[in-house]
């Protein structure tokens, strides 16, 4: 029951690229961390791997991570497939956490890898719907739409939904105005977390999106379902990352100067609802911020499941880092920014580092470490030492199907 520990991060570039496989992007990302964390392949004990549509894809279902590792030479050891939509490379590092907690094993990969971009954009589109109870979606998002369209909302004329886009803009647009509604946050708070993040993706040579916005340009962007523009939503794209976590035993052993504390791993699972209760997040949230003994207050930076702007400004108020129904005046008062009181997404976020289901919470797990090493460049939080990822996973109900808080500290 030691201490658990990331010795090596990687990733590949976030975008996308139709000419690369699934197989491709993994092994860059692999080779990354071997190379962070000074290792060789076959030192690896076990490996946990996150993917959610290949299959759909490509027709590679069942042994995903054996059929991404074997041609890398990692083979004979325990090799787990986790599928849990947006949230499954979080749950490979909560695997990874668990078995390396229980002693099972001393070091351990956790991958996440995933090829959404397709010459057919509408199956890539269609793609997401996977990720919802297709049988009780239809009944379920009726009632949703019944009860947000009796709320007392003025939609501008000409800011109504746009075509091409998937059916979760349209879920978080319905909570955006809900949220809106009941609290008064508004379009333009969106816009300024959006700007907020394009700033920072161009600071990251991994972002998908490298170019700055002004909360204007933010607003003028193309509308995709309100209160929603383009530049508020994440992008489909591909990519991949990794992470070795170590045992306390192991570390001792070997040494590494570098290692970042495992602090908590929380993983849970949403419900229905009524929107007026508690989230979800909250209780994972307080299960990983008991676990590793610090409050909301104490966290130095964050990277967060922003699928949308609205994403980012719901999750603030949810960790804690402000109250229920202030998490659009957070943002417009400049606390979530790079040099602010609490930065959030400063990779840029799903929003602008990208979004590849099966490999973004390992990609934010890739931030944080780098974050806390002090090797984040231009974009580094000053003084960094405690960071928190949140990655969610799907809907069911009326709240994410699984929902991941990760601590960690050096």
């Amino acid at each position: 029951m030691g201490t658990v520990f990331v010795i090596g991060v990687g990733m590949t570039p976030f975008g996308k690229f139709l000419k690369r496989s699934v197989k491709d992007l993994a092994a860059e990302a692999l080779a990354a961390a071997l190379k962070d964390a000074g290792l060789e392949s076959n030192e690896l004990e076990a490996a946990y791997v996150s993917n959610s549509f290949w299959g759909m894809f490509s027709g590679q279902h069942s042994i995903r991570g054996q059929v991404m590792l074997h041609p890398l030479g990692i083979k004979e050891i325990p090799i787990i497939n986790t599928e849990n939509a947006c949230a499954g490379a979080s749950t490979a590092l909560n695997l990874a956490y668990t078995a390396i907690k229980a002693g099972q094993h001393d070091l351990v990969l956790a991958l996440g890898a995933e090829k959404i971009s397709h010459t057919d954009k509408m199956l890539s589109f269609r793609s997401y719907a996977s990720c919802l109870d297709v049988e009780e979606f239809p009944n379920k998002i009726e009632g949703l739409i019944q009860q947000v369209e009796a709320l007392p909302l003025e939609i501008p004329e000409g800011s109504g939904a746009g075509g091409g886009r998937s059916i979760f803009m349209d879920i978080y647009a319905l909570a955006a105005r809900w949220h809106m509604s009941r609290f008064g946050s508004t379009q333009r708070q969106l816009a300024v977390i959006s700007a907020k993040n394009h700033e920072h993706g161009f600071l990251n040579p991994f972002a998908q999106y490298r170019m700055k916005m002004s909360v204007e340009e933010v607003l003028q962007d193309k509308p995709i379902a309100y209160p929603f523009t383009r530049s508020m939503c994440s992008p489909v794209g591909d990519g991949a990352a990794a992470a070795i976590v170590c045992s306390e035993r192991f570390l001792a052993k070997r040494g590494q100067s570098r290692a970042v504390e495992i602090a908590a791993s929380a993983l849970g699972t949403g419900r229905e609802r009524p929107l007026e209760e508690d989230h979800i997040g909250q209780k994972i949230a307080q299960k990983a911020y008991t676990a590793a003994g610090v409050t909301p207050e104490e966290i130095d930076l964050a990277e967060v499941h922003d699928a949308t702007a609205f994403g980012e400004l719901l999750q603030t108020e949810v960790l804690g880092f402000c109250a229920p129904g202030e998490g659009g005046l957070l943002a417009e008062s400049g606390a979530t920014r790079l040099g602010g009181r609490i930065p959030v997404n400063v990779s840029g976020g799903l929003e602008c580092r990208g979004h590849p289901i099966g490999a973004s919470g390992l990609a934010m797990v890739h931030e944080v470490v780098t974050q806390l090493r002090g090797e984040a460049g231009p974009r580094q939080v000053a003084g960094a030492r405690i960071g928190l990822t949140e990655n969610g996973g799907g809907f069911i109900g009326t709240e994410e199907a699984a929902a991941a808080v990760h601590i960690f500290k050096i």
